[in-house]
């Protein structure tokens, strides 16, 4: 495979690092919040007041369940009722029911159905009946663990400087700008990076980006992630994200929160994926597809080929209830600098790019979807890694492949100290 590293004007540079930043926000190291929670005195009328919050609010997130399945993993997966399922509770959503599968991007080319046991909660050999749809039970150990009860499953809220990258998000991404996107497509290879806290996390995903990329950043995103902070474990996670205001005050990660609507009962959304690929051995990827109905304007994601899990509904954006204005794919970190050196987390396979395959974590057949919902090659893929020397990205086409690139790296090494 040939490939190639192409090289950005800085502002773009810039550009990119304030628009991709997700997930935890690890200001602290492992030492610090160690120390800071030994400094800290219990106050049991504080500590009873916040677990009365993480009750309310677990009863909020938790519906009544059909049925409960025990995951190997130790996930519970409730299987609620479709009409029940958390994206009802939005003003805007009551009453409403699930919408139908609409219409495919042209160019998609579904050989058949993909497998669906690609997590570990369908090891039990159980199932939800249909009309329900499998979510992940949310414990009080999950909610307690965030920074607040109000932040849990969000990201952060923070002001970033546009002369500043020094936010501890590290990236290697590949991405396309300066059109009109109805939608992407890409095959991601799945592994369980090393994680070296919980204030860290490490990820592979898609977004689909609209706005000015002030206050009113609309996002879709869609991968996977090992985030300890969220999840309580290091297992890789089948997650998604939306935000209509940067990360402020709307969005959240899966179903944590009323928006994403769910049509799937064999999915579930934030459980853990399995098998993961191995270096030097077996390879395994997820498909993922999003992309907007060309008649109600939602924008679907599909697994595999064929398997629709659910939509975001347009009334949920300002901007991408029009169009999307640029697509990314890559990875991301975050660098808590833990005894001021950098992180030893890993970014997808923990290798860097020039292994190749079998060793280095890849993405490859990246599509975007035109004006006219047709699935094409993109255009114009460039790559950039801001901390070459930590995580780096090398891409390329063939007629295999497509679109593709390989990315990644161990973190700190003796050029990334």
């Amino acid at each position: 495979m040939v490939s190639c590293c192409c090289k950005i004007p800085i502002f773009v540079f810039i550009f990119l690092l304030l628009v991709i930043s997700s997930s935890i926000c690890a200001t602290h190291s492992s030492e610090t919040g160690n120390s800071q929670a030994n400094n800290q005195t219990f106050r049991p009328e504080e500590e009873s007041k916040k677990l009365k919050l993480v009750r309310e609010r677990l009863n909020k997130i938790n519906k009544p369940a059909l049925k409960t399945i025990q995951s190997p993993d130790g996930d519970i997966i409730d299987c609620v009722l479709l009409r029940h399922q958390p994206a009802f509770d939005h003003p805007k959503l009551k009453g409403k029911k699930p919408l139908d599968p609409p219409e495919s991007p042209n160019g998609h080319n579904r050989k058949g159905m993909a497998a669906e046991d690609f997590q570990m909660w369908m090891m039990s050999g159980e199932s939800c009946p249909e009309g329900t749809i499998p979510i992940r039970r949310t414990t009080e150990g999950d909610m307690l663990r965030a920074s607040s009860v109000a932040s849990f499953g969000k990201k952060p809220t923070r002001l970033v400087r546009r002369d500043s990258t020094s936010d501890g998000h590290e990236h290697a991404v590949g991405y396309v700008s300066g059109d009109e996107y109805y939608g992407a497509k890409a095959n991601i290879n799945v592994w369980a990076p090393r994680v070296s806290n919980q204030y860290e996390f490490s990820l592979s995903q898609l977004w689909v980006i609209s706005g000015s990329f002030g206050d009113d950043l609309n996002t879709i995103e869609a991968g996977w992630q090992v985030s300890p902070e969220l999840y309580g474990d290091y297992y890789p996670r089948f997650f998604t994200y939306w935000t209509s205001d940067a990360y402020q005050a709307t969005g959240c990660y899966n179903l944590l929160c009323s928006g994403f609507v769910q049509t799937n009962n064999r999915i579930a959304i934030g459980a853990a994926i399995s098998p993961t690929s191995s270096y030097g051995g077996g390879q395994f990827d997820i498909s993922l597809l999003v992309w907007k109905d060309p008649k109600h304007g939602n924008w679907w994601l599909e697994f595999g080929s064929g398997i629709l899990v659910g939509y975001w509904p347009s009334i949920l954006f300002t901007h991408l209830r029009d169009r999307a204005s640029m697509v990314q794919f890559g990875g991301e970190i975050v660098n808590s600098s833990p005894g001021g050196s950098h992180t030893s987390t890993e970014m997808g396979s923990g290798h860097f790019a020039g292994e190749g395959f079998g060793k280095a974590s890849y993405f490859r057949n990246l599509q975007v979807v035109d004006w006219d919902n047709n699935l094409i090659p993109l255009p114009n893929l460039k790559v950039l890694a801001d901390h070459p020397n930590c995580y780096d990205i090398q891409g390329g086409i063939n007629s295999v492949w497509g679109n593709y690139f390989y990315f990644g790296g161990p973190g700190r090494n003796v050029n990334c100290p």
